[in-house]
């Protein structure tokens, strides 16, 4: 049976218009900008038979979610699985100081290439952590309920490294963006990004 899965990142916050990281210590609301794009993310997936929202526990996401909710008329579901990554001690810091401070290991977790998969900021997940919860997650929503359109309100890291995932080197994700994955047992396959 096919599946069908809608990821998308949360609108603006505060800290993605000052630079800093977020990680999972900062738990921002979203920007008049960010209430803009989640309503635009809601007129995107309206039509595509969404039965239900999951949605990451952090404020950004969910405040998204809920506005998507009201293009679609479906329940949301809160699963920590899709908490943004835990990025250790750089979570507060301004990009441009973690590059500095940390300039090795930033480079590396900025570089896609999956031979540097198990980086990771000191009290940090690594790229292989995210990875192995999303897919854990998405494979319980595809074997294990019967939703067969579900969309997710997720982070940018997150997004980014399901993408990788499928050899897609977007590091940057834009807040509002969509992603289309299928699944049809026992494969994901990308299907884009909807816009």
């Amino acid at each position: 049976m096919n599946k069908h899965f809608y990821i998308f990142r949360h609108g603006e916050c505060p800290f993605n218009v000052s630079g800093h990281i977020q990680g999972q210590k900062f738990n921002g609301r979203l920007t008049a900008n960010g209430i803009r794009q989640a309503h635009r993310v809601g007129e995107t997936l309206r039509g595509k038979d969404i039965e239900v929202i999951v949605s990451s526990p952090m404020r950004r996401a969910l405040e998204t979610a809920e506005i998507v909710r009201g293009y679609l008329n479906v329940p949301i579901l809160i699963d920590h699985r899709f908490i943004e990554v835990n990025m250790g001690v750089v979570e507060g810091m301004h990009i441009s100081v973690a590059e500095k401070r940390y300039a090795e290991i930033y480079a590396l977790w900025r570089n896609p290439r999956n031979q540097h998969k198990n980086i990771h900021f000191k009290n940090g997940e690594s790229k292989e952590d995210v990875r192995r919860r999303i897919f854990e997650a998405l494979t319980y929503y595809a074997r294990e309920t019967p939703y067969k359109s579900v969309a997710v309100s997720g982070h940018g890291i997150t997004i980014s490294q399901t993408l990788l995932s499928f050899g897609m080197n977007v590091p940057d994700v834009p807040n509002g963006a969509v992603i289309h994955l299928g699944y049809t047992r026992p494969r994901w396959h990308y299907l884009g990004f909807v816009r």
